[in-house]
């Protein structure tokens, strides 16, 4: 999803080392405290090595690394700050892997100067002289001990020769170069030079010639200077040529290059070029032409080269041949390339696998030599460490401040994957980086000075800052808001044309009733989004208490304000600032062991959040996940993890998001890019997860199926399935990258026709084989343009309309062919659906609304939970293991549909038979049929059912198994009779003799009860509920399932059936202390809302689904989070609204902005779920009932109701109630006028005018502004006096009262 870019580290300061493996070259260098490795080709960052890792003192030092050496034969890479040295090796079993190999520390005043290590031998320069140390290996642990040390004038370079017999040093006192004895450290030679020495280097051996001595030096006057053994004395060097600018050139063209500026000079390795010669000659055997015969002559007389670059950046190589004691010195130039070339300090020609092309090289073309990659010019700032990273609103410009005050700013380039760097500054308190980075604008605390750096610097003085930043502007200018310490707002504008100027617009004040603790800038998180009716949030207020405030600039904008409790450790909360009365606004909360060090947001194009958390050595990204019906998983999820622990130790100190998606983290010194992968790779981007996850889902998503099935669209369902279907026969297995057939918007905005004349095929058509829509007024509709002269249209096969044979073939693709993006378990719950729509399209035609909900879940079910226990079918061939769990009930959403329809039979029947007929009660339980049963007749019928079936499963025939039931429904004889034929069961005697006494009797009532107090001892606790019945003890029996069994629906099935009613006293009371409280600890409305119910309280059962009822009396010990993620709860108010009169009061008592909130919390959940389209089509289908006004008097009443209606004679004179109990052709009376205790604050009644109402107390009652409710209040008292004329009629015409 997001993959490193580019990392960028200082640029060396001092000469490079070079490293070569089998996997390619490093190049070293020191920068800070830290040396960096990065690769030989593409200067890519590798590794980064700090020395606070062998000493962990040095964390947050300020010193820097002087130094650094390289043992090439072991790999080991040396660094020293002041007397402490430090070495990692690179692992031999991870080859990737550098690790602490070994640490040395020097006396005191023993600062390190220079060091240099081969083979195990190590040379230490210091202040006080030179020392050479050995590697001794004891029990696995490196150690060094000093092998000798002699006073010597402070070295700042020091070399091992290729035969380790001496080592050669150069100090900063003298120019000259002193050899020593490795062995005995005897200074044995001082090679003085005219000039200071830059550089020095021992030639590499041959082969053949391992102890030769020839040294390479080079002055500051660029000439390089060959020393070779003398022949008598080979230990001595002396000097055997010197090449200079007029070695290369005629005195005529090398004068013309004395006024420019000073050359470089350079040895390129012999061995490393003679490599590169050796492969290029293999690959040009049939070849002869003069750059072959030029490149073996290089090879075969074994020529020395070195590279000089002059001042206009011209190159010239000069050979020179046969550098032996024995024989003459021949210097040739080679090549003379005229290139723009920059000056070089330091030259290293690591591997053969270089960017130098030797045949072109060689022949003097442009482009022998060409450049692979380029690091940034060296700025000072960059040695400081970074402590945070500032960005512009729209994230195209990032600033870096370092710890020194000090930083850059760079701009985002070629789509986030670069950053270039425009300026830096040296010293700021506070920076605001501007105009996509272009420029910044710095505070200086010490002059009160706030400076925008631009053509000419404009200066503005201001009062102390405590904080700045910018904020989105709608213009090409900046806006910049700074915060005093007093918490006073300041706003200031940045003008960049025609002329720079910084102008001061406002200071002011939060109107805040108290001091805050702090007020923060909120980023913006979606960039790019700058339509007008946008306002983004600026400041963040956080007060004392922990009250979150939001502000933006406009005097007009109210804040949204929340509580968020506090925490304990390092807890990550996730609040959505859409506030409402249905949702806290917390998403998301997750504890970490580690602490958290960065929070950062983005947002993609369609405004999907992400937020990179920040440990130490990693950042987590979490994104937004979609809800879904199918699996229990939090808001937020963490999609992927980005470490730097692969390549620096240090602590991350910031992150920060930019444009396009890409992520800046920085760490120590260094800072890494990261950013999409390319487009040719094909991976997956960050913003395509995430839109993945959580963006609109496509048609035949098993979550937008299952939506569009309880919404009432079974017929878009069939067109789904049927498109599905001629997809993938389209397609095949091939089912990666097609473009799925989609319906259009206006299809999911049709409500199906049920009714037996409309049919489901399309049989009129556009030319396009599509219907047109007409969307002019606002009217949706269809346009059959060919209603009579159009062609006439072919019938769709049995093959491809909805269809059982299609339907199987399918279900058979899919099994074979899983959908990609699909889970495991959408892959199972789509087949499921698919199933299931096909079963309930047979049956829908007698179901009501109601019932066909319930009965799309309850086949999902059954075959959801057959698939997940059955293998995987023949036709799957095992392509797709269904690995979705085992259900243990459907949910109480699904049986509360089933308990409000009218077609309770045919779910009875559909559930039976789901059962094969053997419906026992641990399917009863999964079913809810105890809930959902409103019969008691029928809830009889099926307990007997239940018992008959439980007693018949297994082989024994216990009787144990079925006491419960049949004691519920008062037939112990026939228990009596079963334990007759149980004379396997070792308790049967004492059985038949105790069932053989009449339980009319007080006494073996008390007996039954005695014995059921012991089967409670032995945790029998199912066969003691059946005892508490046969001693008439209901009460004991329920407290039994609830307590002990956990099973509230067994405990209200035992309820309804002893006591023959819905109405009994033990019932009303399992309802009140068990399932409210139940329902209000875990926010389950559609539980709630059942209860109140079947407790008469039907307008509490409707006002629940919205708002926590607290009107009946009942001890609710916990509260939880109320659970608004079920779209479905619009259905159910919609439809019992107005069901009954009790109903219809509860509904006139919410208020017209609860419900308006309501709707828009739950389209933001259709939303959250995918199901856009679904979100719309609720929005704009729902029926809100017009606003009323507060009552005033009576012509205000008349006139108000005139001017918020139709112009109707009729409508305009009801009342908001009457239209709402309107929506019903018939509604059920069901509540006592005189005696119905109110759910709610009784409203105020209007006094006469003039005359100001009283209260018992005495006081002034004040009129309030309930909204709409006094109106519904008028409406509600006409309907009750008209309705309570006729109290006998259970239901009647609402048209009749109007």
């Amino acid at each position: 999803m997001l993959q490193l870019h580019h990392a960028y580290a200082a640029y060396p300061a001092h000469i490079v080392q070079h490293l070569l493996l089998p996997q390619g070259a490093l190049i070293l260098y020191p920068s800070a405290d830290v040396v960096i490795l990065v690769n030989a080709s593409s200067l890519s960052l590798v590794r980064v090595l700090a020395f606070s890792e062998a000493f962990p003192s040095t964390l947050n030092t300020t010193e820097t690394i002087p130094c650094i050496a390289v043992d090439s034969g072991m790999k080991i890479v040396f660094a020293t700050m002041n007397t402490r040295i430090a070495a990692w090796s690179l692992s031999g079993v991870q080859h990737d892997t550098w690790r602490i190999h070994s640490t040395l520390v020097l006396p005191e005043n023993h600062t390190v100067t220079t060091l240099d290590s081969r083979s195990g031998l190590l040379a230490v320069g210091s202040q006080r002289g030179l020392s050479v140390y050995t590697l001794i290996l004891e029990n696995d642990l490196p150690t060094w001990s000093q092998k000798w040390t002699v006073p010597v004038p402070p070295p700042t370079c020091v070399r091992f020769a290729p035969s380790l017999m001496y080592i050669a040093t150069l100090s900063s006192h003298d120019n000259a170069i002193r050899l020593y004895s490795t062995t005995s450290g005897r200074q044995t030679q001082i090679v003085p030079h005219p000039r200071p020495i830059m550089n020095f280097s021992w030639r590499q051996p041959q082969a053949t010639s391992r102890d030769d001595l020839i040294l390479y030096t080079v002055t500051n006057d660029s000439t390089i200077r060959i020393f070779l053994p003398v022949l008598d004395s080979p230990q001595n060097l002396q000097l055997h040529a010197s090449l200079d600018l007029f070695s290369s050139f005629p005195f005529s063209i090398a004068s013309n290059h004395l006024w420019q500026l000073p050359s470089t000079a350079f040895w390129l390795d012999r061995e490393v070029v003679g490599n590169a010669l050796k492969e290029i000659l293999k690959q040009r055997i049939e070849q002869d032409d003069a750059r072959g015969r030029r490149i073996k002559e290089i090879l075969e007389e074994r020529w020395d080269l070195f590279l000089r670059v002059l001042g206009d950046g011209s190159i010239v190589v000069t050979a020179v041949a046969a550098t032996n004691p024995s024989k003459a010195i021949y210097p040739t130039t080679v090549v003379a390339l005229d290139l723009t070339w920059p000056a070089f300090t330091s030259l290293h020609l690591p591997s053969s696998k270089s960017v130098l092309s030797p045949v072109a090289f060689f022949d003097a073309q442009t482009d022998g030599l060409r450049l692979s990659a380029r690091m940034l010019s060296r700025v000072s700032e960059e040695e400081a460490k970074i402590v945070r990273l500032v960005r512009t609103p729209e994230g195209r410009g990032v600033g870096i401040i370092r710890s020194d005050g000090g930083g850059e700013a760079w701009r985002v380039v070629e789509q986030g994957t670069r950053l270039v760097r425009s300026g830096y500054w040296t010293s700021a308190d506070h920076v605001v980086v501007l105009q996509g980075g272009r420029t910044f604008v710095t505070y200086s605390a010490s002059n009160s000075m706030l400076t925008l750096h631009s053509a000419p610097p404009q200066n503005l003085s201001i009062q102390n800052i405590a904080y700045l930043f910018s904020v989105p502007s709608q213009d090409q200018d900046d806006s910049i808001i700074g915060i005093t310490p007093d918490f006073s707002i300041v706003h200031l504008h940045a003008i960049h044309a025609p002329s720079p100027s910084l102008i001061l617009r406002s200071q002011s004040t939060l109107p805040l009733s108290c001091r805050p603790k702090m007020i923060l800038p909120v980023d913006p998180m979606a960039w790019g989004l700058r339509q007008p009716w946008t306002q983004p949030d600026v400041l963040l207020s956080i007060s004392h208490a922990g009250e979150l405030a939001f502000w933006v600039p406009e005097e007009t904008a109210t804040a949204s304000w929340r509580i968020v409790p506090g925490s304990d450790g390092d807890e990550l909360t996730i609040w959505d600032s859409h506030e409402s009365e249905f949702a806290t606004g917390m998403e998301f909360c997750g504890q970490h062991s580690e602490p958290i060090h960065d929070l950062d947001w983005t947002s993609t194009p369609d405004n999907q959040s992400i937020l990179a958390v920040g440990f130490l050595h990693r950042v987590e990204l979490l994104c937004q996940q979609r809800m879904t019906y199918f699996d229990e998983g939090p808001g937020w999820e963490k999609c992927t993890t980005i470490e730097i622990g692969s390549f620096i130790s240090a602590h991350i100190q910031d992150s920060i998001w930019l444009a396009n998606g890409s992520l800046l983290i920085a760490a120590g010194h260094q800072m890494f890019l990261y950013g999409a992968p390319p487009i040719s790779s094909k991976k997956e981007t960050l913003f395509e997860y995430a839109a993945r996850h959580n963006g609109p889902l496509d048609d035949y998503h098993p979550q937008m199926i299952l939506q569009c099935l309880l919404w009432d669209k079974v017929e878009l369902v069939k067109e789904v399935i049927v498109n599905l279907s001629r997809d993938i026969a389209s397609h095949g297995s091939n089912l990666n990258g097609i473009e799925w057939t989609s319906l259009p918007v206006e299809r999911f905005l049709e409500n199906d026709q049920r009714d037996s004349s409309v049919s489901t095929k399309r049989d009129i058509f556009c030319e396009n084989n599509r219907p047109q829509w007409d969307l002019q007024n606002g009217v949706q509709r269809k346009i059959y343009t060919q209603l009579f002269h159009g062609p006439e249209q072919k019938k769709e096969s049995d093959e491809e309309a909805f269809s059982r044979p299609l339907v199987k073939q399918l279900i058979n693709a899919l099994e074979a062919c899983p959908l990609p993006h699909l889970t495991p378990n959408e892959q199972a719950h789509l087949l499921a659906l698919v199933q299931a729509t096909l079963e309930i399209d047979e049956q829908r035609r007698a179901l009501d609304s109601s019932g066909l909900r319930c009965l799309i879940s309850m086949r999902s079910f059954y075959i959801l939970n057959r698939r997940a226990s059955a293998p995987s079918s023949p036709e799957s061939k095992g392509a797709h293991p269904i690995r979705s769990g085992r259900r243990g009930r459907i949910r109480y959403r699904d049986m509360i549909w089933a308990f409000h329809s009218e077609s309770q039979d045919l779910l009875l029947n559909a559930s039976i038979a789901a059962c094969n007929g053997k419906l026992g009660w641990s399917d009863a339980r999964a079913l809810g049929l105890p809930i959902w049963l409103t019969s008691i007749e029928t809830m009889k019928t099926q307990i007997e059912a239940i018992a008959r079936n439980e007693y018949m499963a297994g082989e024994n025939r216990d009787p144990t198994a079925c006491s419960l039931y049949y004691f519920a429904l008062g037939k112990v004889k026939l228990v009596h009779g079963l334990w007759r034929q149980a004379a396997w069961h070792k308790e049967q005697a004492v059985m038949l003799k105790f069932l053989a006494n009449d339980f009319a009797d007080a006494r073996w009532r008390t007996a039954a009860l005695k014995n059921a107090f012991a089967l409670l001892s032995k945790r029998r606790f199912e066969y003691a509920a059946a005892f508490f019945l046969l001693g008439n003890s209901l009460k004991d029996a329920v407290n039994v399932c609830i307590k002990q069994l956990d099973d509230f629906q067994l405990a209200v099935a035992l309820a309804r059936v002893v006591e023959r009613s819905n109405e009994g006293p033990v019932l009303l009371e399992i309802l009140t202390d068990t399932v409210l409280p139940i329902a209000f600890k875990n926010g389950n409305r559609w539980l709630g809302s059942w209860a109140f119910w079947l407790l008469h309280r039907r307008d509490l059962a409707v006002r629940i689904l919205l708002d926590i009822a607290t009107a009946l009396n009942i001890q609710v010990a916990e509260i939880g989070e109320p659970h608004y993620d079920d779209p479905s709860l619009a259905l159910l108010f919609s439809q019992l609204r107005s069901k009954t009169l009790q109903a219809a009061k509860g509904t006139s008592e919410i208020s017209g902005r609860s419900e308006f909130n309501f709707v828009l919390q739950m389209a933001r959940v259709f939303c959250r779920m995918g199901c856009h389209v679904l979100a719309l089509d609720l929005v704009r289908s729902w029926s809100f009932d017009r606003p009323s006004m507060v009552i005033q008097d009576d012509s205000d009443l008349v006139d108000q109701e005139k001017k918020l209606c139709p112009p109707s004679p009729t409508l305009s004179r009801r009342s908001r109630f009457d239209r709402a109990t309107r929506r019903r052709s018939t509604i059920l009376i069901d509540m006592h006028i005189p005696s119905l205790p109110p759910t709610r604050t009784a409203s105020p009644e209007r006094p006469p005018t003039g005359v100001s109402k009283i209260t018992e107390e005495g006081e002034e009652e004040r009129l309030q502004n309930e909204g709409d409710f006094f109106a519904r209040k008028v409406g509600l008292g006409n309907l009750m006096k008209s309705a309570k004329q006729d109290v006998k009629v259970p239901e009647f015409d609402m048209d009749s009262f109007f």
